[in-house]
């Protein structure tokens, strides 16, 4: 397999000496290469050593809090100890839902750190999608931010287990955790307390949508946790002195795992903010002197799209890091905001192989460098799009790609010495076995199936093309069609729906688009009101389409491929066509003028 050509005429050093990519990918593997020697050393024991090395200097910076490296190593210590008086055991589950602070991650580190497993709760979850992720990670405990309170009561009916439900804020409780903690030691663990917790024990569950279907529940173990934040910390080339700013989720595997614990490997510093704001994005990198930021594509598109600011070069910005940003804009972002280094990669939560664009080139996600394409080998296969699996020879094996075709981009299934990324799966051994893809290139081979269509070029650069399936990404969120299809035909007086995504114009991914075929009783106020019940803002469908009827296969398959290429232009489509006002969420017919405003970037979804 070639799966991962290294240029190395692109990278040859000018005058003598190892070629500065080489460099950065020997620091990753440097930070990484005691995790499987030390299996004892957890993320947490990292903290606590730069706790001693350094215990004044910020570890984690926000608005309403911030801690040294001492102060987030005794927090940790808190929380440890929180979990074992509560008498939860190794393997017991906590749910977290509450905002994003650097109290978040004292929370999951240190309540990991005696074996407990922390489950990483989407804060927009409601109703039915809030119950289901709760319930796939069979929790004996919650805690639970005081806005939150609301949305958990409206789900609780579809909870049957009713965990033991701890608030986070300001309402005090004999279950508040700010309390509890207050009376727990600070100091450092002993090795009784530990439990034996090791780099295979996991950590955190985080959820994900895949392709189909309801949120699945990552397993993300301990050494995930290490190999993340050491990676990034050499891709970056982070030292103690900088400081990365991160707005985005801390319930996402990025914004919670990869931006901070980059961060806290090198001895460097996060700055957390709650949610991303184009307003004050350079104000903050300004007034914390952030010298790296992490972006998701659509981001850095609203960053292009804000008026021109005094702010815009006056940074110390030398890197971005993140993944999304298409080469469209790649190019005039970096230029007018003078960022001096754009580190795009490829990951999913749950995947066994990476891909990093460490020399920059506009538009690939990356490759993966011949020094470690034995040990995580990586490879595009061809697909049946109508079948939605892989084609395969006489010979039973799947075909492989040639440069610039496009296909399934998949990991070979392994450890890093016997060729290939391990695949920790998730909570339901089916939704695992789905995303494994067996006799590949050898009968009796394993590979992870990433779900996502890439091409790749000559020089082995990886390109991402498309989602496989239904699923499709808006607002830097992954949509699973079934979830949102479900909610919809929940609602009163819809008969049939189909979800699927569409291209809108000078915007990342794709938005929500429904077909819907309605009953006499159907309301569209009453129809928004219910999905706001039922979905998180970003997975309710931006566009309706009233259809008379819905066509479908033999196999009552739904056809969507019309309804996917139509979109919601008026100038093709004859059926009643309605958009939603994001400031509202209320629907509004949709005509000529609106969508050349919409397409012109007048108004955005």
């Amino acid at each position: 397999m070639n799966s991962g050509l290294w240029d190395r005429s692109a990278e040859r050093p000018r005058s003598g000496g190892l070629p500065s990519t080489a460099k950065t990918w020997l620091k990753a593997i440097e930070l990484t290469s005691r995790t499987e020697a030390e299996p004892a050393r957890l993320f947490a024991d990292i903290i606590d050593e730069w706790a001693e090395a350094a215990p004044q200097r910020p570890a984690l910076i926000s608005e309403g809090e911030s801690f040294s490296y001492r102060e987030l190593a005794a927090r940790i210590n808190q929380y440890a100890r929180w979990a074992l008086a509560t008498g939860i055991a190794p393997g017991d589950t906590v749910c977290l839902m509450v905002p994003s602070r650097p109290d978040y991650l004292a929370a999951w580190l240190g309540i990991s750190r005696v074996g407990a497993v922390v489950a990483l709760i989407n804060t927009n979850l409601v109703g039915a999608s809030l119950a289901h992720c709760i319930n796939v990670a069979k929790p004996l405990h919650v805690i639970l931010a005081d806005h939150f309170v609301a949305s958990y009561q409206e789900a609780a009916p579809l909870i049957p287990a009713a965990p033991t439900i701890w608030t986070y804020g300001e309402h005090r409780s004999a279950t508040n955790i700010a309390a509890a903690l207050a009376l727990i030691d600070d100091r450092p663990l002993s090795a009784a307390e530990r439990r034996g917790t090791t780099i295979n024990n996991r950590a955190l569950l985080i959820y994900t949508s895949g392709t189909t279907g309801l949120p699945k529940a990552a397993s993300i173990s301990h050494r995930r946790i290490l190999n993340w934040g050491g990676w990034f910390a050499g891709l970056t080339g982070a030292t103690p002195e900088d400081r990365l700013y991160d707005c985005l989720p801390l319930y996402h595997s990025v914004g919670g795992i990869v931006a901070p614990c980059s961060m806290l490997r090198a001895g460097a510093s996060a700055v957390l903010t709650e949610k991303f704001s184009a307003r004050h994005f350079w104000r903050d990198i300004v007034r914390h002197d952030c010298t790296l930021f992490q972006y998701i594509g659509e981001l850095c598109r609203y960053l292009l799209k804000a008026p021109p600011s005094e702010l815009d070069r006056a940074h110390r910005l030398r890197l971005a890091c993140g993944n999304g940003l298409r080469g469209d804009i790649w190019e005039a972002f970096q230029a007018r905001f003078a960022i001096p280094q754009m580190l795009e990669f490829y990951a999913a939560t749950e995947g066994n192989f990476s891909l990093y664009n460490v020399e920059g080139r506009p538009g690939s996600i990356g490759r993966v460098p011949s020094l470690l394409a034995h040990r995580f080998p990586a490879a595009i296969v061809r697909i049946d799009q109508d079948a939605g699996g892989p084609m395969r020879g006489t010979d039973g094996l799947c075909i492989p790609c040639a440069r610039g075709e496009i296909g399934e981009a998949i990991g070979r299934i392994g450890t890093a010495d016997s060729g290939g990324g391990r695949f920790e799966g998730y909570t339901d051994a089916g939704e695992t076995e789905k995303k494994i893809l067996r006799d590949v290139f050898s009968h009796g081979d394993a590979w992870f199936r990433t779900g996502d269509l890439m091409r790749q070029d000559e020089q082995g650069f990886f390109y991402f093309v498309d989602r496989v399936g239904d699923t499709f990404r808006w607002k830097g969120e992954n949509v699973a069609t079934g979830e949102v299809n479900a909610a919809i035909l929940q609602c009163p007086g819809v008969i049939e729906a189909a979800t699927y995504g569409v291209v809108v114009p000078g915007a990342d991914g794709r938005a929500g688009m429904a077909a819907l075929v309605t009953g006499g009783d159907f309301d569209l106020s009453a129809f928004a009101v219910e999905l706001a019940r039922r979905l998180p803002a970003y997975a309710q469908p931006v566009a309706l389409r009233i259809v008379p009827s819905l066509d479908a296969t033999e196999t009552f398959k739904q056809k969507k491929q019309q309804l996917m290429g139509e979109g919601f232009d008026p100038g093709i489509v004859r059926d009643p066509l309605f958009v939603r006002n994001a400031a509202t969420g209320n629907y509004h017919p949709l005509d000529a003028a609106t969508y050349a405003r919409i397409t012109a970037g007048e108004i955005r979804l």
